[in-house]
């Protein structure tokens, strides 16, 4: 009985297709480093560096204790005095310091928690310890108290991932499902995109959850500003990068962005790696602008502003350079010389002769299909 054979059955197949897999794995492990490396390494051992507290009052008890606190220390705390509680308060409106500390029979810690929850934390322990010491009880006054929405004051940062990640999925299906349209096409696609992305966010912060009670159409603004910066770039990356982009839009967008953000802790209480980030990442900028517009009267809000309005020229800088090198790759291929066809000995009459393989028409069309097909799951694997 003769059997049919198909393409499993060709000698060598199922080691080619293991070798086939074994090479798009590449890609998800890569995934799994990068995102271990950057979160435990942002995230599993906060400490305090130069944290920077008042102590109200300029008498020399104040300085003898701003000096035994700096000692104490060991470079986790920066303390200075400051005359007055209207100072203190002006420095933590402006995210001059990040607690302030009014010694007394009846001693109080001012603290800011819409700059950082978990630094008020820290400062709180502090000198809570420090009022026990001196057999009273401390009173904490928040003087920038987050919106009832957002308790914790981190609900600005998952917005924040919520934003990235309909941003850098974007990417991936413009670049992957819409690598054959022209660049203009896939650049309007990424403004929509961008623009769509910013009020899912818009109605997440506001009337969804209430993140915020004030400021709402500066959010969205930035929030435009944040996600057409990363539909941009990874547009623009894609042309280069091809199945690699998702990757690298993680690595930029997702790894090093959300643990440098600011939103869960501080550059204070980072290594400097992610806290050098910090000072012009976008994750940052939208994460800081965000508080600043919102809790601190616009403290801050140009600076960041800027730091996202960089990054979205930066995206169309790259699209630029990409439509140059779609440009001189077109043109390329129309002025190469067409590869002369293998010489076919006649077959004889009634005869079949079969050439090499990928010479059948339509061959290359298919071998195209297939790479954009493995490009796509690429791109999907990311997302």
């Amino acid at each position: 009985m003769s059997s049919s054979s198909g393409p499993s059955a060709a000698p060598g197949s199922t080691a080619a297709a293991l070798r086939h897999v074994l090479s798009h794995l590449v890609t998800p492990l890569l995934m799994c480093v990068g995102m271990g490396l950057a979160y435990l390494g942002a995230f599993h051992a906060p400490e305090p560096h130069d944290l920077r507290v008042d102590v109200v009052g300029s008498g020399p008890s104040a300085q003898v204790l701003a000096q035994t606190l700096q000692d104490k220390g060991d470079g986790a705390l920066t303390v200075r005095t400051v005359a007055d509680r209207a100072a203190a308060v002006d420095h933590l409106r402006t995210q001059d310091s990040y607690g302030a500390y009014v010694p007394g029979t009846r001693p109080e810690l001012l603290v800011a928690s819409a700059s950082s929850d978990t630094s008020a934390t820290v400062v709180e322990k502090v000198f809570t310890e420090v009022a026990a010491g001196q057999g009273a009880p401390l009173k904490v006054t928040d003087t920038a108290p987050t919106a009832d929405g957002d308790p914790t004051g981190q609900g600005i940062f998952f917005l924040l991932v919520a934003v990235s990640i309909g941003s850098y999925a974007s990417v991936a299906v413009i670049g992957g499902a819409g690598a054959a349209l022209p660049l203009r096409i896939r650049a309007a696609l990424a403004a929509g995109a961008s623009l769509v992305v910013s009020a899912i966010g818009a109605v997440f912060a506001g009337p969804l959850f209430g993140l915020v009670d004030q400021g709402l159409g500066g959010l969205w603004a930035m929030a435009w500003l944040y996600a057409a910066g990363i539909l941009l770039i990874g547009v623009g990356l894609h042309t280069f990068l091809k199945r690699w982009t998702t990757l690298g839009v993680m690595v930029l967008f997702v790894m090093l962005n959300f643990t440098s953000s600011g939103g869960i802790f501080r550059p204070e209480l980072q290594p400097g790696f992610f806290g050098a980030l910090h000072a012009f990442w976008n994750g940052a900028g939208f994460v800081e602008g965000v508080r600043g517009h919102v809790y601190f009267g616009g403290h801050g809000l140009g600076r960041n502003v800027l730091v996202l309005a960089l990054w979205l020229v930066a995206g169309l800088v790259l699209m630029a350079l990409a439509g140059l090198a779609e440009r001189r790759r077109k043109a390329a291929a129309a002025a190469g010389p067409s590869a002369p066809a293998a010489a076919v000995p006649a077959a004889p009459a009634g005869e079949r002769r079969e050439g090499p393989v990928g010479t059948e028409p339509g061959a290359g069309a298919a071998n195209g299909a297939r790479e954009e097909m493995e490009e796509e799951m690429e791109e999907a694997v990311g997302v």
